[in-house]
C-alpha cells in the first residue's frame, strides 16, 4: 500500500496536492479554524448531534422509542469498535503519512508519527453518521454531511491521502451495518427494561409520554376502541 504513494502521477497523490493546495492559498487564521474543526470540531458536532437526536426521540415517545434509543447507543459504540479494528489494519498496511513521502505539503498538524491507512477520524465519524441514520434519517443525513466534511479536512490538513479517508468511510460503515443486528438484539432489551423502570425511564421517553403516544402529526386510535362520535351514532341507529 505504501507503494501507492511513491508515484506523483498517482491520482491519489494528485488529489492530495490539489486539496492540500487550498490550505497553502488560504490565510493563516482560516487554516487555524480548519485545523480545530478537522481535529476536534467535527467530533464534537457529532456528539451533539447524537444528543440532539436522543432528546428528540425521548420527547416524541411512541412505541419505537426504546429501539430508537438502542440504535443511538449503537452509534458511538460502533465508532469505538471501528477505531479498534483499525489498529491491526494500520499495523498490517504500514502506510506512512503523506508528508513523510512527499515534499511541499502544507501540514497543519504536527506530531503525527503513526501510520496513515485508514483514517481514524473518517472511520469514527462515518460510523456515528450511519448509526444515526439507522435511528433517525434526518439526523443521519446531517451526520453523513459532517463525516464527508471531516474526510475532506483530513486531506486538507495534509495528514491523510484521499484513499485513507475512503478506507475509513468503508470501515466505519461496514462495522455499523454488519454488527447492527447483533448490537440491536443486545441493546434493545436493555432499553426496554430501562423504559419500564421508574428511575431510568426518563432516559427512553420524556415524562408524560407513553408507548401508546402517537408520533407527531399522526392520528392514533387504540386497538379495540372506537371514537366516541362513531359509537354514539351507532347507538342511535340501533335504537331506531
Amino acid at each position: 500500500m505504501a507503494g501507492l504513494a511513491e508515484s506523483g502521477s498517482n491520482p491519489d497523490v494528485d488529489l492530495l496536492y490539489d486539496i492540500n493546495g487550498l490550505a497553502k492559498d488560504a490565510p493563516g487564521w482560516f487554516d487555524g479554524i480548519m485545523k480545530f474543526v478537522g481535529e476536534w470540531g467535527i467530533l464534537l458536532a457529532m456528539v451533539l448531534l447524537v444528543l440532539g437526536c436522543w432528546w428528540t426521540v425521548r420527547r416524541r415517545g411512541g412505541e419505537d422509542a426504546a429501539s430508537s434509543v438502542a440504535a443511538l447507543m449503537w452509534a458511538p459504540l460502533a465508532a469505538g469498535i471501528a477505531v479498534l479494528v483499525n489498529v491491526p489494519i494500520r499495523g498490517f498496511v504500514e502506510r506512512p503519512r503523506p508528508f513523510r513521502e512527499h515534499e511541499g505539503l502544507e501540514v497543519l498538524i504536527g506530531g503525527k508519527t503513526d501510520y496513515s491507512f485508514v483514517s481514524d477520524h473518517a472511520a469514527l465519524t462515518m460510523a456515528m453518521a450511519v448509526g444515526l441514520f439507522i435511528a433517525n434519517r434526518k439526523f443521519g443525513l446531517l451526520g453523513l454531511g459532517l463525516a464527508l466534511v471531516e474526510g475532506f479536512l483530513r486531506v486538507y490538513m495534509g495528514v491523510h491521502y484521499p484513499t485513507d479517508v475512503i478506507g475509513g468511510f468503508a470501515l466505519g460503515t461496514a462495522v455499523v451495518l454488519l454488527l447492527s443486528p447483533l448490537a440491536m438484539a443486545l441493546l434493545t432489551p436493555v432499553t426496554r427494561a430501562a423504559e419500564q423502570s421508574a428511575r431510568a425511564g426518563w432516559v427512553i421517553r420524556a415524562r408524560g409520554t407513553s408507548p401508546d403516544d402517537p408520533d407527531e402529526g399522526d392520528e392514533h386510535v387504540i386497538s379495540g376502541t372506537r371514537p366516541e362520535a362513531e359509537a354514539d351514532a351507532e347507538e342511535r341507529d340501533l335504537a331506531a
